[in-house]
């Protein structure tokens, strides 16, 4: 923990000092310098075009040429995650990044057979107990920007309200999450309680694909969710299934991670994402020259990680934008916390306490405490969320 922490100290105090992301920009990346990416799909996934489209921005800012960055599509879960690292390593790469949970144990492997290299992973959960050197977690605070949307989806439900499309009590959304993991279930409860904190009367269903990609099964759920008199569809899953299943039935949509107003040009309202440039640009200057990397990497709105996008004027409740300029500076500002515990319960009762499996040691113990001050410390001890609670006004199907 304390290193975690230091980590995160030293970080502030640089950009306090002036030294922000941007200056990365300025870096010249040796011309023996290699970077390899592996990604768990390719640009057919919403979630891996994102890291994708990141990784090119990154590229171009830093001057790198084609010789010096390599990519990885298309890599399970698997062994072959490994192989494909040590592939990346034969080949010359002194960084090597991988953007999916299950890659996390093969990348440790390689870490550990390549001490020489640099390995950081997106949304794992062990680089702060794993004792190795070289090996490095990131993700953001998307929590912030999952709860912005939410602000925008219950100002749409709001509008349908007053327009007696629906009465206070038919406000209900639908969620299409791919697993029940926390990952998910952070990103729904936010998502929820933004849309709460603006539409008091909304509830939520949300059905599961058990995948993190499968066109039909997302167009599926989402279907199945309208069909249960869901008036608004949001998702974590990567594709378009969801927003394309909105569109033929006439159903606001919230997507994530990209714009999906060309699939959606009359449903889809707005979308979040983490804009991943900032720390490829961050891992790749700070392995060239030998400084720190955090072992937990997790950044927010505020220093332009997390982002809101593709707000849909056609859809979109009259004075959304205006409304989420002033959320999102008050949670720029931390006058508001995304899980206030004044703001929801669990089971009746106000949470009081909580000990969050922070240490990811297998077991499924939570060992830290993470409640304090009033609200939840979603990825505070670690980057990946660890809020796993099923919250009142969300329902499993």
């Amino acid at each position: 923990m304390k290193k975690i922490l230091s980590f995160t100290l030293a970080f502030v105090l640089l950009l306090s000092a002036g030294l922000a992301f941007t200056a990365c920009e300025q870096t010249e990346v040796a011309d023996d310098f290699k970077v390899g990416f592996i990604f768990l799909h390719d640009e057919n996934s919403t979630y891996d075009k994102n890291f994708i489209d990141a990784a090119k921005a990154a590229k171009e800012a830093l001057g790198l040429t084609d010789e010096q960055v390599m990519f990885k599509v298309n890599i399970p879960e698997t062994a072959e995650c490994y192989e494909a690292a040590a592939e990346l390593v034969d080949a010359g790469c002194d960084l090597i990044f991988a953007d999916s949970f299950g890659h996390e144990s093969f990348i440790m492997q390689a870490a550990e057979e390549f001490p020489e290299v640099t390995f950081c992973h997106a949304t794992g959960t062990q680089a702060h107990t794993a004792g190795l050197d070289n090996f490095y977690n990131a993700f953001a605070s998307i929590y912030e920007g999952r709860f912005l949307a939410g602000v925008a989806a219950g100002l749409k439900l709001n509008e349908m309200i007053a327009e007696e499309k629906i009465t206070p009590e038919e406000a209900k959304m639908g969620y299409v999450g791919a697993y029940p993991y926390a990952e998910v279930k952070s990103g729904y409860t936010s998502f929820y309680l933004g849309a709460k904190s603006v539409c008091p009367t909304v509830t939520m269903d949300v059905k599961f694909t058990n995948s993190w990609f499968d066109i039909a099964l997302e167009k599926e759920a989402a279907n199945a969710l309208i069909a249960d008199n869901c008036v608004l569809i949001s998702q974590h899953a990567d594709s378009e299934g969801a927003p394309k299943a909105c569109e033929e039935a006439g159903v606001p949509d919230v997507a994530y991670n990209l714009d999906t107003r060309n699939w959606g040009p009359n449903t889809a309202l707005i979308a979040s994402k983490i804009n991943w440039q900032p720390y490829f640009e961050h891992i790749i200057t700070a392995t060239q020259e030998g400084t720190a990397i955090e072992q937990d990497f997790c950044k927010g709105l505020g220093d332009g990680v997390v982002q809101i996008l593709g707000l849909n004027d056609a859809v979109a409740a009259e004075g959304t934008a205006e409304k989420l300029e002033e959320v999102k500076a008050a949670l720029i500002a931390g006058e508001i916390k995304v899980f206030d515990t004044d703001t929801f319960t669990v089971n009746g009762e106000k949470l009081e306490t909580y000990l969050a499996d922070v240490d990811d040691m297998g077991d499924f113990v939570g060992e830290t405490e993470v409640v304090a001050d009033g609200y939840f410390h979603e990825s505070e001890y670690r980057s990946a969320p660890y809020f796993d609670l099923d919250i009142d006004g969300i329902t499993l199907k």
